[in-house]
């Protein structure tokens, strides 16, 4: 097994960005790769200006559906108690589905994740996850004690009291960004498997996936993994939801 740390917060606009990049991975190398999500803490008071700026770069850089008028009005004022709640998750060995909802509450429908009425109506749509636990836990010191970890580990690795995110760690290796994590991880010995029909990917999928990460994720242009798309959703076998800046798609 290849262990990655995967450095993050659920609020990071590059975050979402690498998304695409993420679903390659983890269809490549499933059964080949764990990984340990590092939460930051990017921001202990968010700038919601840089943050709009970072979301509409983010956005028109990767192709991933993106609402940036969430940092306009009712921006979450505050990462860090987003990361204390995917610590909790991780007590359950959940965090990174429920991350993904996180991030898709935040970046595509303009979600105030950033209080405990907002975590535990994610929760519930997390497959697995005990509402109740998670409420409990994320109120405790020791996610408190697991977080203030996670940020030194971030700050030790990166050498920076702020580092950009996401990056990651493969192994003992150095820090890598998103770009090279592919390239890292088969030279710790991962082995491709061949890439799903865009069909077999959003029907095995555990939640909505965007187009980008179709495309990535099957090796086709970006294009074609929308004329794809649109294609089956015509004979009803995928259906779009419309989300803020584009769709995210499931299965019929």
């Amino acid at each position: 097994m290849i262990h990655v740390a995967y450095f993050t917060d659920p609020l990071s606009p590059w975050s979402w960005a690498a998304e695409p990049l993420l679903r390659r991975l983890d269809v490549e190398f499933s059964d080949q790769v764990q990984i340990t999500y590092v939460m930051a803490g990017m921001a202990r008071q968010t700038d919601p200006a840089q943050l709009l700026a970072e979301t509409l770069d983010a956005a028109a850089q990767s192709g991933m559906p993106a609402d940036a008028r969430v940092w306009l009005e009712g921006a979450p004022r505050t990462s860090h108690t987003a990361c204390l709640a995917v610590k909790a998750a991780s007590e359950q060995g959940l965090d990174g589905p429920f991350l993904r909802r996180l991030r898709v509450g935040v970046m595509t429908a303009r979600e105030r994740i950033d209080h405990p009425d907002a975590f535990l109506t994610a929760a519930r749509d997390v497959a697995g996850l005990d509402v109740a636990r998670l409420d409990v836990d994320m109120r405790s010191n020791a996610m408190v004690e697991l977080f203030g970890s996670d940020v030194e580990r971030a700050r030790a690795v990166s050498g920076e009291e702020h580092p950009a995110l996401p990056f990651f760690t493969v192994g003992d290796g150095d820090p890598v960004g998103v770009d090279a994590l592919r390239d890292a991880v088969l030279a710790a010995g991962a082995v491709a498997a061949a890439l799903p029909s865009v069909e077999a990917l959003v029907a095995g999928s555990a939640g909505p996936l965007a187009a980008a990460e179709v495309a990535e994720a099957c090796g086709v242009p970006a294009v074609r993994a929308r004329i794809e798309l649109w294609r089956l959703a015509a004979e009803f076998r995928v259906r779009p939801r419309e989300v803020g800046g584009g769709e995210l798609w499931e299965p019929a």
